[in-house]
């Protein structure tokens, strides 16, 4: 029985789309601008906090007279219950406890550690926008003010310098849904589960559907949708057929390479890790072992439920609940990669911050600067803009009387990370992050390195 490829999509209940995967018309793929040759090893956990998490009740600016019951009478942590960060001014959440493992170093607290976890503080881009979806859009496209822009930024970057059509799983969103940050024309995978990461059905169907790659480019002795897409290409003179066979090979090789990964058995994590627990502790625990077992070096991840309106809770509430399995996450990584730690970089990403005051509903409000982590084995840890020196007294009301205001752009964050972390040369910024440049001469303050990445 022979089947079109048309009858295998069909039969599989799953096109390209429905798999996290997209093609269109790619300016990228068409010219094959690998433009910066990057270490094969690099790689980027990114987690993003969905809902706005309140920097102010995360990284505690008791330095600031503002911060006090007054103004956060449920919301208020006492100097001696949160975690001193050795600056005299800033505290940690006391549920964050795991991230201290990383940030230790006699030169910060006086404590025996890497020194290896940035806490960055009032991180935000001008014109704040207060809405949900248009700052997740500008955070993952890396263009605010323009909410329609489909394409992500760290989906640029993966694209321009990794080429995903050769590594099928370099990059995938651990998620049910599709993150805009890897969005774009070349297929980058969306993976809910690595386990059931596949065609529905029984293994055996699955992997007879999968099938056999032919044995020579565009032969006919394959099998599956590995023999229909990897076979002859037909209506050879359509536009961008390379482009439709190449997504459809990738979409069945992401899936061998995740199912080849499980294979391997039960994942057991080293160094004594201990992941959360609940669905964000699942995919934690899978992102480090398809790390370890595959080729992938860009994987993100999402966590919800950040847009605290109402009974927020200070220590054991709803957002110390959170602020703790984010930081289990880290110290997780942090003794399970330590084999990856040099090369590895994890980033945090929420849209806004929260209002300095405490509303009637023992909760925040949608806000402007949050806060940022990043760690890795060349980061230079320490806190950034929460200091005595960057923050002067009530810079908790420094935006309309309600808000912290940004001292960096988010956009300049991620150009640390892009340059000095992947080696991008400072001229591909503007391909990763369009309007880069103009940005930085508009506002040039918020564009100031800080440094926090040790040069290679």
């Amino acid at each position: 029985m022979s089947w079109t490829r048309r009858e295998f999509l069909r039969a599989g209940s799953l096109t390209a789309v429905g798999a996290g995967l997209t093609f269109v018309k790619s300016d990228i793929f068409e010219d094959n601008a690998l433009a910066a040759r990057v270490a094969p090893d690099t790689k980027l956990i990114f987690i993003f906090q969905r809902g706005g998490s309140d920097g102010v009740n995360t990284v505690i600016p008791y330095g600031d007279s503002e911060y006090n019951q007054a103004n956060r009478p449920t919301l208020f942590i006492p100097r001696t219950s949160a975690i001193d960060l050795g600056n005299d001014f800033a505290g940690l959440h006391p549920r964050m406890a795991p991230m201290m493992e990383i940030y230790n170093h006699p030169a910060l607290t006086g404590t025996d550690g890497p020194g290896n976890l940035a806490i960055i503080h009032r991180v935000g881009y001008a014109g704040q926008s207060k809405s949900h979806f248009d700052s997740r859009q500008y955070w993952e496209n890396g263009v605010p003010g323009d909410p329609s822009f489909e394409e992500g930024m760290i989906y640029r970057q993966v694209a321009s310098t990794m080429n995903p059509l050769e590594n099928n799983l370099v990059a995938a969103a651990m998620s049910n849904s599709q993150m805009v940050a890897l969005k774009g024309p070349l297929p980058i995978p969306t993976i809910g589960d690595a386990e059931t990461f596949s065609f529905s059905g029984d293994p055996a169907g699955s992997i007879k559907f999968i099938g056999q790659s032919p044995s020579t480019p565009q032969g006919t002795d394959g099998s599956g949708l590995l023999g229909a897409y990897g076979g002859p290409h037909d209506f050879g003179g359509k536009p961008y057929r390379d482009l439709v066979y190449g997504t459809g090979l990738a979409l069945a090789n992401s899936m061998n390479i995740v199912q080849d990964a499980v294979a391997q058995g039960p994942y057991v994590a080293s160094g004594g890790a201990s992941y959360p627990g609940g669905a964000f502790g699942d995919r934690l625990e899978q992102i480090a072992m398809l790390l370890k077992r595959t080729e992938a070096r860009v994987l993100g991840v999402n966590i919800g439920g950040w847009d605290n309106h109402t009974n927020q809770g200070k220590i054991y509430g709803q957002h110390g609940d959170l602020l703790a399995q984010v930081a289990q996450g880290f110290g997780a990584f942090y003794r399970d990669l330590q084999d990856q730690w040099d090369k590895l970089l994890i980033v945090t990403m929420t849209e806004f911050g929260r209002t300095s005051k405490e509303n009637g509903s023992r909760g925040t409000d949608h806000g402007h600067a949050c806060v940022m982590f990043v760690a890795g084995g060349r980061v230079r840890g320490g806190v950034y803009n929460c200091d005595a020196s960057t923050w002067a007294d009530g810079d908790m009301f420094s935006v309309k009387g309600r808000y912290v205001e940004r001292k960096t752009d988010y956009r300049a964050v991620f150009g640390e990370i892009f340059t000095r972390h992947f080696g991008d040369s400072e001229d591909m910024i503007e391909t990763v992050i369009p309007g880069y440049a103009q940005a930085a001469l508009d506002h040039p303050g918020d564009f100031e390195r800080l440094n926090f990445i040790r040069q290679a």
